[in-house]
């Protein structure tokens, strides 16, 4: 998959008859040069230029590949909690609960359908305090991709050591330029309690 805007570098391998790796050039193609186009025919990067899909193909000398299709997404319209935005972790109880509720980010997209939805990235950052404290983790990553519905969950996990008082969670989206998709940075806060 790809953005708009953005761009992929396509690898291949040349193989003999007998499917082992020969030292070949291989050059690249666009088969749709309305929605993909290829930059550079020896790397195969290709850029996104409109949806649905484009097809590549590679070559080398006069044998070419199956076509390989490239789903091209349509720009985020923006990023929103989906959810709760403050949560107390209570480091007391039998056992001790250690970790957050589910800090949910959506992505929108117009259309929205499942294939311009899924599989954009979140990037999870922590901020603890005191700056002192440390012990906190997210679970599952702290990079994560939407699902079909454009969500992603993460959660803070409290790992040990000096427990802070308080967890700042940042989830942004980028464009492929490295711009903040509008609603960037979502914001989370978890107390702590001991």
């Amino acid at each position: 998959m790809l953005e708009v805007g953005d761009t992929l570098m396509p690898r291949a391998r040349a193989l003999n008859g007998r499917g082992d790796s020969v030292d070949a050039t291989i050059f690249w193609a666009s088969l749709d040069t309305a929605t993909v186009v290829v930059l550079d025919s020896t790397t195969g990067a290709t850029l996104g230029k409109q949806t649905p899909s484009g097809r590549i193909q590679a070559r080398v000398a006069n044998l070419r590949s199956s076509p390989v299709t490239i789903t091209v997404q349509p720009p985020l319209d923006s990023i929103a909690p989906d959810g709760v935005i403050r949560d107390t972790i209570a480091l007391t109880g039998a056992p001790p609960d250690s970790l957050s509720d589910s800090l949910r980010v959506r992505a929108f997209v117009t259309p929205a359908t499942a294939a311009n939805l899924v599989y954009r990235l979140v990037r999870y950052e922590t901020v603890v305090y005191p700056a002192t404290a440390g012990g906190v983790t997210l679970v599952p990553r702290d990079t994560l991709r939407t699902g079909t519905s454009g969500v992603t969950v993460a959660q803070v996990r409290v790992t040990g050591g000096p427990a802070p008082d308080s967890v700042l969670v940042s989830a942004r989206v980028l464009r492929p330029d490295g711009s903040p998709v509008p609603g960037t940075p979502v914001r989370f806060v978890v107390e702590v309690r001991p």
